[in-house]
């Protein structure tokens, strides 16, 4: 009894399994129509203490520009503005933000303003690609870094991050709603964040089993969904019920190998052909050693002459090799390399000649 009470607990861990790895459909995927849109501006930084442009023509053109808004002409040759400094505003804007809504805005020096440490951003309009003004920002610069020294010859600089780049937090005023519609003639559309056609078809399926024949895939990237007829009129109710439902998305055969960080990332279907693999390194250094060469004590004409001598080391690694008999899984392969002590960047040039001699069932990709 307590066997058959251990077999029953196991089919159902085993049954159950695939379900842990199951995403709700709002986190898979983006509803058509609800996408959010980019706006960029220019403006102007003040209270650098110095460290702002240098008198650029550009930065006290717009210094002029910004007083005569409030009644003062000025001549862009007559200003001193060191403490000023010109950058670029960039964010992001949501579907469905209404006006008075508070955004935020990236901040960046587009000309030799050394550091935005301190900056206050004047107010400025945000404008979206068709040139409309949708958002106004305006604040103090967080940059979350620092640059201190005095630099130049013979001076020395501490730096911390970015100094030049900076964010305002909830810094920008929506003033315009961007419209959108995610219903048309009560359906609406899904986008998949990682197009795949098995992915498209199981969320199709999870949806049908909860509301039959209301979905459909149209593509890798798309699943189409008509509203339920107890649903109509409620988009909001019928999204948000929508976005609880669970789907398995299917993952790729891929590999990621980053060699300026020495990351390799893996996913679960990679498989390998019966292969063999062998490692061995050989390492040849080269060290050079400056003698002194004295003359005899009470010698005469002797004079202390540096003698330069080189010593060469071959160390060569006695190779291993390990045949890999059944199709592993990316567990099994991870094992055997570290079975072989390889390091991580002589695991990429492994994973490389696998991809070359068509042993590795995955896409390779090095970034």
């Amino acid at each position: 009894m307590k066997l058959r009470t251990l077999l029953l607990a196991a089919t159902a861990t085993f049954l159950t399994a695939p379900a842990l790895l199951a995403s709700r459909v709002k986190d898979l995927t983006l509803i058509d129509g609800g996408r959010d849109n980019q706006l960029v501006g220019y403006g102007i930084v003040v209270g650098l203490a110095g460290d702002g442009d240098s008198n650029a023509a550009t930065t006290l053109r717009s210094v002029a520009n910004i007083l005569q808004r409030y009644g003062l002409t000025i001549n862009p040759n007559d200003i001193k503005a060191k403490n000023a400094a010109a950058v670029m505003i960039t964010a992001d804007i949501s579907a469905f933000l209404k006006p008075g809504s508070r955004i935020d805005v990236n901040v960046a020096s587009m000309g030799d303003a050394k550091t935005l440490q301190g900056a206050v951003l004047l107010q400025t309009p945000l404008l979206g690609a068709d040139g409309r003004v949708y958002a106004v920002a305006q604040g103090p610069v967080a940059i979350g870094g620092f640059l201190g020294g005095s630099g130049g010859a013979g001076g020395a600089t501490v730096q911390k991050n970015h100094p030049t780049v900076g964010t305002i937090s909830n810094g920008a005023i929506v003033e315009t709603e961007i419209p959108a519609t995610v219903v048309r003639n009560d359906t609406l559309r899904l986008l998949l964040n990682n197009p795949d056609f098995t992915s498209a078809a199981r969320m199709a399926d999870a949806i049908n089993a909860q509301w039959p024949e209301m979905a459909n895939p149209i593509d890798a990237a798309t699943v189409s969904v008509r509203l339920p007829e107890n649903y109509r009129g409620r988009d909001v109710a019928f999204i948000a019920a929508l976005g609880e439902i669970e789907s398995v998305p299917d993952t790729n055969a891929r590999i990621v190998i980053n060699e300026r960080t020495g990351t390799i990332v893996a996913t679960a279907p990679v498989r390998l052909s019966h292969v063999a693999i062998a490692l061995g390194s050989l390492t040849i250094t080269v060290s050079s050693n400056v003698g002194v060469s004295q003359p005899q004590p009470f010698s005469s004409g002797g004079q202390t002459v540096a003698v330069p001598s080189t010593k060469t080391d071959v160390n060569e690694v006695k190779g291993g090799f390990t045949v890999l008999n059944e199709p592993p899984t990316i567990e099994r392969l991870a094992a055997a390399l570290n079975a072989l002590g390889v390091s991580t960047r002589e695991m990429m040039a492994i994973f490389q000649a696998l991809k070359r001699s068509g042993a590795l069932q995955a896409e390779l990709i090095i970034n």
